[in-house]
């Protein structure tokens, strides 16, 4: 039987070595990916204050490019509360990972990519209530270096 590789999110470091062509990848997935969760949740045209905050109730995880897990294509923070379960399988399709991390992971990630200290993620809802965050990597304007 083969062992089965597990998927881990990119450091910090491994960020840094994204070329430009790794980021238009990037770009394109998280443009098909943001149609597909659009099928399940509304998603607020402007965004909003991170959600990574010192006492918050969110699950993290991270969407990745199957192809190369170097490549994050979205940060997603749903709240634990809601009861909501997104049905991911429909929504990453057959290209993209969903890996669940820690809050601090997160954050270390999206300031990778996303330095500008708040107001990164657009807010989702299912009827009309708020039950999480997100951010897509079309919204990388540079690399923190």
């Amino acid at each position: 039987m083969l062992a089965s590789t597990e998927i881990k999110p990119p450091s910090p470091s491994q960020l840094k070595t994204l070329t430009l062509a790794d980021l238009v990848l990037m770009n394109k997935l998280s443009v098909s990916m943001r149609e597909q969760i659009k099928k399940y949740v509304q998603i607020d045209p402007f965004t909003t204050r991170d959600p990574l905050e010192e006492k918050d109730d969110y699950e993290y995880s991270v969407i990745l490019d199957k192809n190369n897990t170097n490549r994050i294509v979205s940060i997603v923070a749903k709240s634990k509360d809601t009861g909501v379960q997104l049905p991911w399988d429909s929504i990453l399709e057959n290209y993209l990972v969903r890996q669940s991390i820690a809050k601090a992971e997160a954050a270390s990630l999206k300031y990778e990519l996303m330095p500008k200290d708040t107001n990164n993620f657009y807010p989702f809802r299912q009827s009309a209530k708020i039950v999480g965050y997100i951010t897509f990597a079309f919204q990388i304007c540079g690399l923190h270096q």
